[in-house]
């Protein structure tokens, strides 16, 4: 368990996973949130390194310095037994109720408000987002597919195929409800 009193944040379980695949900076923890843990979990950079810090305090995570050419040195981050066997306990634990905010649900529910055309258009832009996001998840997965450990479920490899495929199902999903839409709003206009 963590020394330091505090719970660890999910936000901070985020990063204990990114750093059990390898150890990074807080840079390069801020770059791999937006891909690929930003296709399913975001976090803003400020709030990236305070929270390096509390799992440092907590003992989850240890650092080393790396000199280097700006103004203060660099620290490198690697996860520490006790992160993760935190870690572990987390992914197994109890689940907590997800708190709903879905932006593109919350514009749809008010389409009844705008004329035809730009309910059209607007399902338009979302077939063109969910399209865009499972090129790039199915791009994603042709790379890792062949690679060794993609079905050993010990590996880093096996959980991101199996997110990416999660998130190829639910694009697949999110077009044929666009499709869907569109074909009502067609039959309404008749």
């Amino acid at each position: 368990m963590p020394d330091s009193a505090a719970p660890v944040s999910n936000l901070g379980f985020a990063i204990l996973g990114l750093l059990a695949r390898r150890a990074s900076t807080g840079y390069e923890v801020a770059q791999r949130m937006r891909q690929p843990i930003g296709y399913f979990w975001t976090a803003r950079h400020s709030q990236i390194y305070p929270e390096l810090n509390r799992l440092d305090a907590a003992r989850l995570v240890e650092h080393e310095v790396i000199e280097g050419a700006g103004p203060r040195p660099t620290k490198r981050y690697r996860i520490t037994p006790s992160g993760q066997t935190a870690l572990a306990a987390w992914v197994v634990g109890d689940l907590e109720p997800q708190p709903v905010r879905d932006l593109e649900v919350l514009r749809l529910w008010s389409i009844w408000t705008v004329e035809p055309d730009a309910a059209h258009d607007l399902i338009g832009r979302l077939e063109g987002a969910h399209q865009s996001a499972l090129d790039r998840y199915l791009e994603e997965l042709a790379e890792i597919s062949d690679l060794p450990g993609v079905r050993d479920p010990s590996k880093p490899l096996f959980a991101s195929r199996i997110t990416l495929e999660g998130g190829i199902r639910s694009r697949r999903t999110a077009l044929e409800w666009c499709a869907w839409m569109r074909a009502e709003l067609a039959a309404a206009v008749r």
